[in-house]
């Protein structure tokens, strides 16, 4: 979880102190809540359209490439693991590498952000490659029922790679903009992880519903 603050107590008093939770944290965890409602609706209208047209959805999932989506699937996966080492040397607040490139355990905040970047943005390139073509094939949001549903709720997925691509850059960018790296700073990368594991945990529904259960 987020960082949180507590409230000083006088060396006379035996209180406890009063931790209260971060305020960034909380309405972190309450937006995506709401994201979960969004996606629960975009999977409802997977499901309506397939239970309507089951000879279309075996037609068409044929063209599907299996192996390369769980090529694909496996690669953002691996970004949230990198993410999370992200996050561990946020929370001892170190922010750059204090070793060689190549030794991984002395690395910082923002080398492991940029690595959980790169293999986001690979994984958003794989996406678009599984577009052209499965459109060269035929397979168009405007095709058919199947069309507008792989591409709708695969879509609205991948705009939400790109926002978690774009925080990774703002992350580093402050990382770097700082002198001081603190718990501020700190807690908008654990944020930021946050969004990053809701956005995989989500495309792992996606890949099962998808390209596994036909």
């Amino acid at each position: 979880m987020g960082y949180v603050t507590s409230t000083s107590i006088s060396p006379a008093t035996s209180a406890p102190a009063i931790n209260r939770p971060n305020v960034v944290a909380v309405g972190t965890i309450v937006w995506l809540g709401s994201e979960v409602m969004f996606f629960a609706g975009l999977f409802a209208i997977y499901f309506t359209l397939k239970s309507t047209s089951p000879d279309l959805w075996a037609a068409e999932t044929a063209h599907l490439n299996i192996p390369y989506a769980l090529t694909n699937t496996t690669i953002l996966v691996l970004s949230s693991v990198t993410c999370q080492f992200g996050v561990f040397a946020a929370e001892r607040l170190q922010a750059h590498r204090t070793g060689g490139l190549f030794n991984l355990k002395r690395w910082g905040l923002v080398e492991w952000f940029f690595l959980s970047y790169a293999l986001g943005a690979v994984f958003v390139a794989g996406q678009i490659l599984e577009y052209a073509t499965l459109v060269s094939e035929g397979i168009s949001i405007h095709s058919n029922a199947y069309g507008s549903a792989f591409y709708l709720t695969t879509g609205f997925h991948g705009l939400h790679v790109t926002g978690g691509l774009i925080a990774f850059l703002l992350v580093i960018g402050r990382a770097f903009a700082v002198k001081h790296f603190g718990h501020k700073e700190a807690t908008s990368a654990i944020v930021v992880s946050y969004y990053w594991h809701f956005v995989d945990v989500v495309w792992i529904g996606l890949f099962a519903v998808i390209y596994i259960i036909r």
